[in-house]
């Protein structure tokens, strides 16, 4: 296999493979490579393009031969999804990064981006997390087999850069929060859930949120994410991993009051102790990226009230039509 590294930074007309464009990180590429102008952008539904069979990607990705990839697509979602379906979590996420990553290498794919998320990181590494923590001590037991299905993407990425010479990074994202979040009532993320749990107790109904409302949390923007990739991809090189997001934390209490002003809730909200708080405190250390030259520019608030706004516009209709 030759090695090749990426002759061009991203261009209107590179050839771009999206997958997961239909969810919350991957939703917000589509978007912004849409209204930008990028003019060769190639995008898959699941019913199109099985991501977990190997061969429907290798045959997909000799066919395209795209000179970029981006891999937004994953299983995702919060504590309850992990803690209930950890096979899914690793085993399926394993085998769809497995797929892209190697194939768009068997493919002669010069550059790829992989999406990897902040709970990789070890439970108890110092605060904020740098990129140097990776590795140095055992994920949260909440999300385990999903930060270990990361991890082996990341490494993937990594090994292929130092033996064949390919442009593959992986950027690290805290909380993503925005248009296109999860808000299903069982397998959504902290923020979500908050949201829709406040908009189904309105006005002023008891809301109960789970843990002790204490563990520290960042969240990002999809569209400051979205910012960040396009910056990192405008780059001669991709760094081989490299955190991204804001560098502040809040409390999930917080957070809560935070969705609750966004939702206009004002009745009490109750924390439910016996459910876990995973993570302590997860704040990232973005130094890196920032030294780039690169700064989000939406706040906590802006992500919760776009999400929402994204929630009563497209998930309220549709469950409600769904039980006329």
């Amino acid at each position: 296999m030759p090695t090749t590294r990426c002759t061009r930074v991203l261009k209107k007309d590179t050839k771009i493979f999206l997958a997961g464009h239909r969810g919350l990180v991957g939703g917000g590429l589509f978007r912004r490579l849409m209204a930008d102008g990028y003019e060769n952008v190639i995008v898959r539904t699941r019913s199109e393009l099985d991501l977990s069979s190997q061969a429907a990607v290798r045959e997909f990705l000799q066919a395209e031969r795209p000179e970029v990839v981006i891999c937004a697509a994953a299983k995702v979602g919060g504590i309850h999804a992990n803690n209930t379906q950890p096979a899914d979590f690793i085993g399926l996420n394993l085998g769809i990064q497995q797929n892209l990553i190697w194939e768009s290498h068997q493919a002669d794919v010069p550059r790829l981006l992989f999406l990897g998320s902040s709970c990789i990181y070890p439970r108890l590494a110092p605060q904020p997390v740098s990129e140097d923590a990776m590795l140095t001590g055992p994920p949260e037991p909440t999300n385990a087999p999903y930060a270990v299905a990361k991890i082996a993407g990341m490494v993937l990425c990594d090994s292929l850069r130092k033996q064949y010479g390919r442009d593959y990074g992986t950027v690290m994202p805290p909380n993503v929060i925005g248009p296109g979040d999860n808000f299903d009532p069982q397998n959504s993320h902290v923020a979500a859930a908050m949201l829709r749990r406040f908009h189904e107790h309105m006005p002023n109904t008891p809301a109960v949120c789970w843990g002790t409302g204490s563990p520290i949390r960042e969240f990002l923007h999809t569209d400051d994410l979205t910012d960040a990739c396009l910056f990192l991809l405008q780059r001669d090189e991709l760094p081989s991993m490299i955190n991204v997001g804001t560098g502040q934390g809040h409390t999930i209490r917080e957070v809560a009051e935070a969705a609750q002003r966004v939702v206009g809730h004002t009745g009490p909200i109750e924390w439910d102790r016996s459910k876990p708080d995973g993570f302590p405190k997860k704040v990232m250390d973005v130094s890196r990226l920032f030294d780039l030259g690169w700064r989000p520019r939406r706040t906590l608030e802006d992500g919760l009230r776009d999400g929402y706004a994204w929630f009563r516009q497209n998930i309220v209709p549709a469950e409600a039509s769904s039980r006329a």
